[in-house]
């Protein structure tokens, strides 16, 4: 069974009872269906055409009584699915918040607002389908086997062979569906860089070679497109050999059923099970399952496939691979630009950080310092050359485990100062390693403030928070993590210097640990063994003394020349 199968059938044993409570105002739902030829039978052979007329009206009433019934029973049926559709949708909702906050993954939101929506919609669509063709069979077939069991011999098998013929086609139409859905996404995303880049795809002469690359991507979706429409024909025939054949066979039929005892009235009753009930029944399921099915499994395959294909990049110490001697990070002849015709931001790009290294990254605004950071965190893909992190492929999940990456947005959500504290490990956190992480950092204050580690985080104890206390509870929940390679892409912005060098200093002697900073103070850049200065496409990296001899724009921004604790000509730009 696969992985999908097994979600599926825990959460369906979880909710027996909803499940109970489902059938049961179903079974109260069908009767209507049950009553609907078995009275057309009796007003007709028992009243009209016996020449009792109020016979045949009083089953006629019958007939209206179970539609009434029957609409007691649908108004029931909806909110026994909403108490089994909403709790999947939640659960949905809580793996993609769950995932988008430990992970900072990006199509968190587009999963969040769309897939998960598609999921919860078409799944409630799909349990009324299925239900109604369950029951509505049901009690159409006993129906017609108490009107005249012979009946059963000519609606049954062709019944049986269009929904056995449907069903055959639902595991290859999934495939088709999840290929046209791979294809679209592969046009948006190409489509959204080339829109953001048309200036630089115009000014490097471009177009012809990217509206070449957009157009195949493009024919890919149209042909994904019309194999996925060749699959509508097989689910056409289904309908029409399950459907609309037995009403043909009935009136083929019905000379030889005549003769065996089948009376007009039955006969009139059976054609209406199967025009009022089963042809309804079986085109519902048919396009619901074929489309809405397909639709289902691809969504709910990508939304639990990243859980499974993906290992947690925070794991316990205990599952964090490694690669044996391997530098914390290697970058190795890597070139990164935003476009195909754009100017590269990195270009060949040499750089090891040793484990137990520590790398300062240091430049003017917009050179590149962030996109670094993204590359060694794995969020964007260098062009050309290679990014290992603890050996590891930066796109790697077994470097997704080697690393975790600060951003200046500090992320603080709901629940409790331990909750957000442990967040990045999936052991359960002892207190004193918690509160020995708090003090390193710093965060000793806003600890004994808040009341301690259970003190709850509500939406207005987080809007009380200072952007400054904000980066020091993701510091704290990073530096608990097990991930050797720490990443502080100006992580500690709004600290003041006291406070940024005491969480610095508390990351780099990690034990084992590596740190790569982007600096926003000259300070930080001191503390680090090894400076990385970038200037357009040219980089320097070395120590402080050195890059005070090789690098003009070091000593620009550090306002010292020749190594002279001296004002520069001109104010030090910020880093």
């Amino acid at each position: 069974m696969s992985d999908l199968s097994r979600l599926g059938a825990r959460f369906l044993l979880r909710r027996r009872g909803t499940l109970a409570r489902l059938a049961a105002w179903s079974v109260l739902e069908t009767g209507q269906t049950f009553l609907l030829g078995l009275a057309l039978a009796r007003a007709l052979d028992d009243g009209f055409l016996a020449g009792r007329q109020g016979t045949g009206l009083l089953w006629l009433a019958v007939a209206a009584l179970g539609v009434a019934v029957g609409a007691l029973g649908t108004a029931r049926v909806y909110g026994a699915v909403a108490d089994l559709v909403e709790p999947a949708r939640d659960a949905l909702v809580r793996r993609v918040v769950a995932r988008g906050v430990r992970d900072a993954d990006g199509g968190a939101v587009s999963r969040l607002t769309q897939q998960v929506e598609i999921a919860r919609d078409t799944f409630a669509g799909l349990v009324m389908v299925s239900r109604s063709f369950v029951f509505t069979a049901s009690g159409a077939l006993i129906g017609l086997g108490s009107l005249a069991p012979v009946l059963l011999l000519v609606v049954a098998p062709p019944l049986v062979a269009g929904l056995a013929l449907f069903l055959a086609t639902l595991r290859p139409l999934a495939h088709r569906q999840e290929a046209f859905l791979t294809a679209d996404e592969a046009v948006s995303a190409r489509l959204g860089t080339v829109c953001a880049g048309l200036r630089d795809v115009t000014a490097a002469g471009a177009e012809e070679a990217t509206a070449d690359a957009a157009g195949t991507l493009v024919d890919r979706e149209a042909r994904a497109s019309r194999t996925l429409a060749r699959w509508s024909v097989p689910r056409v025939l289904a309908l029409a050999i399950g459907g609309q054949l037995p009403l043909l066979l009935l009136l083929f039929t019905a000379p030889w059923t005549l003769e065996r005892g089948v009376t007009p009235g039955a006969l009139v009753g059976a054609v209406a099970y199967v025009t009022q009930s089963l042809l309804p029944a079986l085109q519902s399921l048919i396009h619901g399952l074929g489309t809405g099915g397909s639709r289902l499994v691809v969504v709910l395959r990508r939304l639990t496939a990243y859980e499974t294909e993906r290992q947690d990049p925070v794991a316990t110490q205990s599952t964090v691979p490694s690669a044996g001697g391997a530098p914390a990070l290697e970058i190795s002849g890597v070139t990164f630009a935003y476009g195909p015709g754009a100017e590269p931001v990195l270009d060949g790009l040499d750089l090891v950080v040793p484990r137990g290294g520590h790398l300062a990254v240091v430049g003017p605004s917009g050179i590149g310092k962030s996109t670094l950071a993204g590359l060694v965190a794995g969020l964007l893909a260098p062009g050309a050359g290679e990014v290992r992190v603890g050996g590891f492929p930066a796109g790697s999940p077994e470097a997704a485990a080697q690393r975790v990456l600060i951003p200046q947005e500090a992320y603080v959500f709901s629940g409790t100062l331990r909750a957000n504290l442990g967040h990045l490990r999936t052991d359960d956190v002892p207190d004193a390693e918690l509160v020995s992480a708090a003090q390193v950092l710093g965060l000793g204050p806003l600890l004994d403030r808040l009341g301690g580690l259970d003190a709850p985080l509500s939406p207005a104890a987080l809007a009380a928070l200072s952007a400054g206390e904000r980066q020091l509870i993701a510091l704290a929940r990073a530096y608990l993590s097990p991930a050797p390679l720490a990443v502080l892409d100006e992580a500690t912005c709004h600290l003041d210097p006291v406070a940024e060098a005491r969480a610095e200093r508390a990351f780099a002697a990690r034990p084992g640990g590596a740190l790569v900073v982007v600096a926003h103070r000259i300070s930080s850049a001191r503390r680090a063994e090894l400076i990385l200065v970038m200037d357009g496409r040219r980089v320097l990296c070395g120590g402080h003394g050195e890059l005070l001899t090789r690098s003009a724009l070091y000593r620009d921004l550090t306002g010292v020349w020749d190594g002279a604790a001296r004002p520069s000509s001109q104010p030090a730009r910020p880093l």
